[in-house]
């Protein structure tokens, strides 16, 4: 037998097997990823969230080939037909592929042409030309001709003649051969390395089409196909552009590819001893060959690979929209302000939202700075009002249309105002709109124009992007490729995950939280999260963790599971406030009681921590990993593990894509990352791309290991394409280190 799925898995992920093991246990009773990835490093060896992660997944993946494995066995053994080989043969089967290989003989099917040939009686033909080549097929097939007759399956044509005696025998032959467990594997692995992928443009869109022009005529190796090409030819076959094809490598450079068997044919025929050794059956035999290959097993193997491609690319297509969410989601917070949301329009006007600093809306406007009415001033008499009334000090710029044309807006009204103290960001506004048309954008601002909740949602984004974003569906933040084509439920799941992950590194301050915040916290619903919302509305707010438990439907599970990821500021117990688990409050007070000191007079005591011996109290329950994480939060207890809020400047005069020149140095912000490279926004409305290869002076196999989404780069500008809007950037500076 296969070793265990624990055992797999520990092989997998280079872990020890008990690991593995304490590790499928916490999930299996219950336990989420942050849960066990925060506070039972001693059980699993400290496998991290990422690992956590792929773990379950892989768990689920194997379990679901054992649950598969199980139900063959049974259909095999309901039919009589195992035997102690294909026994051992299916229970060593390591992929879904080969298992299903396998199962292929015996899975019901339709009534086939081979089936209707046996029940004619013709496999005994079949067996015999394949067995003795020299034997004549004429005379042979001569021996098996019948009338039509009936079957339990339904009416058999019988064999009319020995043209029809040879074809049926060929369709049992072409069937054997197809369902070849052994040989199919060997021909998946020979085309996976030499199989190519070609793409024509169909003859109707040849002229018209402008989106998919690099793939007019194309060729590439299937295994070397990365993730965002093979999306690319996949949508333009799905929308009727393109014509995909596999084919072989060699069958490509051989003009007589028809007429010499190409190297998947001659697979076939060793594996059934097939030779053109001019004997009376061997041309009849290598036809069957070539049928089998190119009728049956290519259109199987075909369908299969490109199939496989689909999947790795969606994969990693979804990998890469995690890693954008994750550090767009982890962006630093501006924090606690009073600011300014301007979601920019051009005909329908700037929309205006002030916000204090726990993002409670202020005030609403409605500017008109821009074209067709221009009022310039009056939008500046505004802004200055609402920023003097309500001590702003944060003015947030969607980056959509008009965002440049808004930003000077906002330059104008500092350059003329010093005494405000006014700071302008430009962020991001993707799913703002999604938002503003939510049934909880309903629920949060009832009262609000929905053309003015954008507003809102661009100001509190800058104060903090967590707390915001988790309000809207994650596919809409928009920084994914291709993901719209890819499989949406993976997509969903994963992205659900990243947020679940980075909610809970951060931590959600129970008393301020909204229920879109709350839902990610771990082990805590929909439900009770709202039930926690109407708790605090009706109770006020929270003073000690444990008064969690009175929250309707939040019991001693969900508890152990959310505390520690739930924090109260201020309240009667300062642990409340930090990362330290209730279950190690007994821990605590044990070092409290030996150091003689009070809680207030530990928490962020360094030299006094530092003196503290770890080793002294681990034990059964207590492990020394945990003891230390414990001591390490109590040093800086709710620490936010964001960086430094910092944001970029676009150059003055650079406003559009005309205004840039090849050479010009400029900084930008990232707002997406590629298998292929970065965009970044460099402030002219279109996103340049800094190419996988020009993002660093040394090879470059990941562009995740070198940015991230939110991250402030300095780029030079290598080529402007402006009918093709776009536009060519290199972090490869060079000595050309300052702005231009």
């Amino acid at each position: 037998m296969l070793p265990s799925i624990e055992h797999r898995l520990a092989t997998e992920l280079s872990v020890k097997p008990s690991q593995i093991q304490a590790t499928i246990q916490l999930l299996d009773n219950g336990a989420t990823v942050p849960f066990i990835a925060r506070y039972r490093k001693e059980a699993t060896g400290g496998l991290d969230d990422a690992q956590l992660r792929l773990l379950a997944e892989r768990l689920h993946g194997l379990r679901e080939l054992e649950k598969r494995r199980t139900a063959i066995m049974a259909a095999i053994e309901k039919q009589g037909k195992m035997t102690p080989e294909l026994l051992n043969v299916i229970a060593h089967a390591e992929n879904k592929a080969h298992l299903e290989d396998l199962y292929l003989p015996y899975r019901k099917k339709r009534r086939t042409k081979a089936q209707i040939a046996i029940e004619a009686g013709l496999q005994p033909l079949a067996d015999t030309l394949l067995g003795d080549p020299r034997i004549d097929p004429l005379i042979e097939a001569a021996k098996y001709l019948k009338a039509p007759f009936i079957t339990d399956e339904g009416d058999n044509p019988g064999v009319a003649d020995i043209g029809q005696a040879l074809a049926g025998a060929q369709h049992i032959l072409i069937e054997r051969f197809s369902e070849h467990a052994p040989l199919l594997q060997i021909l998946r692995d020979y085309l996976h390395v030499h199989s190519v992928l070609t793409a024509k443009v169909t003859k109707d869109k040849k002229d018209s089409d402008t989106k998919f022009t690099d793939y007019h005529d194309y060729c590439e190796a299937i295994g070397k196909i990365p993730s965002h090409r093979a999306l690319a030819l996949l949508r333009g076959e799905r929308e009727g552009i393109l014509k995909l094809k596999l084919r072989l490598s060699s069958e490509l450079e051989e003009k007589n590819r028809n007429l010499v068997p190409n190297p998947c044919e001659q697979r076939i025929a060793r594996q059934f001893n097939v030779h053109d050794q001019k004997r009376a059956a061997d041309s009849w035999l290598i036809d069957t060959v070539r049928q089998a290959w190119h009728n049956k097993i290519f259109t199987h193997l075909e369908t299969e690979l490109i199939s496989n491609l689909r999947e790795h690319a969606e994969t990693e297509a979804i990998q890469v929209f995690a890693q954008n969410l994750k550090a767009l989601l982890l962006a630093p917070p501006a924090g606690a302000c009073v600011t300014i949301g301007l979601d920019p329009g051009l005909r329908t006007g700037v929309k205006v939202a002030v916000v204090d600093i726990t993002g409670k809306v202020l005030d609403t406007a409605t500017i008109y700075p821009h074209a067709p009415r221009n009022d310039w001033n009056g939008a500046l008499a505004i802004l200055k009002q609402l920023a003097e009334h309500h001590h702003a000090t944060l003015i947030a710029i969607g980056n959509g249309t008009a965002s440049r044309e808004t930003d000077l807006l906002a330059k104008n009204l500092i350059k003329q105002y010093p005494q405000l103290k006014l700071t302008s960001i430009m962020v991001s506004e993707a799913g703002a709109s999604v938002y503003s048309a939510s049934e909880l954008a309903s629920e949060e601002l009832p009262q609000l124009d929905v053309s003015l909740r954008g507003a809102v949602s661009i100001a509190r984004r800058l104060q903090d992007p967590l707390a915001e974003l988790v309000k809207i569906d994650p596919k809409s933040i928009g920084v994914g490729q291709y993901q719209h084509d890819i499989n949406q439920s993976q997509l969903a799941q994963s992205l659900d995950a990243v947020v679940e992950d980075s909610v809970n590194a951060v931590g959600v301050d129970v008393n301020t939280a909204s229920a879109a915040l709350l839902r990610y916290v771990a082990g805590l619903s929909g439900k009770i999260a709202h039930n926690i919302i109407a708790y605090r509305n009706t109770n006020g707010m929270f003073a000690k963790r444990i008064d969690l438990m009175r929250v309707p439907s939040l019991g001693e599970k969900t508890f152990e599971q959310a505390a520690g990821f739930l924090r109260i500021p201020n309240g009667t117990n300062p642990l409340d406030a930090s990362a330290v688990h209730p279950e190690s409050y007994p821990l605590v007070e044990q070092i409290l009681h030996d150091i003689k000191l009070n809680i207030s007079e530990l928490i962020g005591n360094h030299a006094v921590l530092k003196a503290i011996h770890p080793e002294q109290y681990a034990n059964a329950q207590f492990g020394l990993v945990t003891v230390k994480d414990i001591l390490k939060e109590l040093e800086k207890p709710g620490r936010d593990p964001r960086s430094t809020f910092r944001t970029a400047t676009f150059k003055e005069g650079i406003e559009t894509i005309k205004d840039l020149r090849s050479g010009m140095v400029l900084e930008g912000v990232i707002t997406n990352v590629a298998a292929f490279g970065a965009f970044v926004d460099i402030g002219v409305h279109q996103d340049g791309l800094v190419h996988i290869s020009a993002l660093s002076d040394k090879f470059v196999k990941n562009p995740h290991a070198i940015v991230k989404v939110g991250q402030v780069v300095t780029v030079k500008v290598l080529d402007i394409d402006e009918k093709r809007k776009r536009i060519a950037l290199t972090m490869q500076l060079a000595d050309n280190k300052k702005i231009s």
